[in-house]
């Protein structure tokens, strides 16, 4: 039952945008039309440090607006994404973020891209650099546990 209503809400977020634009769809991009972010955008510098704080707060957000599809744990497996059969990158995997800068992150986050609703200004600035930050997290916590495992042994 509660995979069905974030199933239906997920749904009905999707669909906002264009019940907002007073019932008309916008015009889909060609499958081969390639997403573009302006320059300006992907230079922008992240003004939030990624601090405890930050992190947390955006940890909140995302929990909130990005779960369902891109997965409690960032990897791309979310209840939403796979009942819709959605390829989402694995943030958890360093290389799946390695060539994007903090800019074209909050720019992707703000204005949305593909399936994927734009948070838009529904949300403050500083709450999507948290969330920027979060996002950036996950790939840290996996190599973590890799590097623990591969500290040399103590020989008595």
């Amino acid at each position: 039952m509660l995979k069905l209503l974030v199933i239906l809400s997920a749904l009905l977020l999707l669909d906002f945008p264009a019940a907002a634009q007073g019932g008309q769809t916008p015009a889909q991009p060609e499958p081969s039309a390639q997403y573009t972010i302006p320059v300006e955008a992907a230079h922008k510098a992240n003004p939030v440090k990624p601090t405890a704080e930050s992190i947390a707060r955006g940890k909140k957000l995302y929990g909130y607006d990005c779960a369902m599809c891109h997965g409690k744990d960032g990897n791309g497996k979310g209840d939403v994404a796979d009942d819709m059969k959605l390829k989402i990158s694995d943030f958890s995997d360093p290389a799946a973020l390695k060539d994007r800068t903090d800019g074209e992150l909050f720019y992707i986050i703000k204005n949305g891209k593909g399936q994927m609703p734009p948070e838009g200004d529904r949300v403050k600035p500083e709450a999507l650099w948290d969330l920027v930050n979060y996002v950036r997290a996950f790939a840290g916590k996996k190599a973590a546990p890799q590097e623990k495992d591969e500290a040399p042994k103590k020989s008595d």
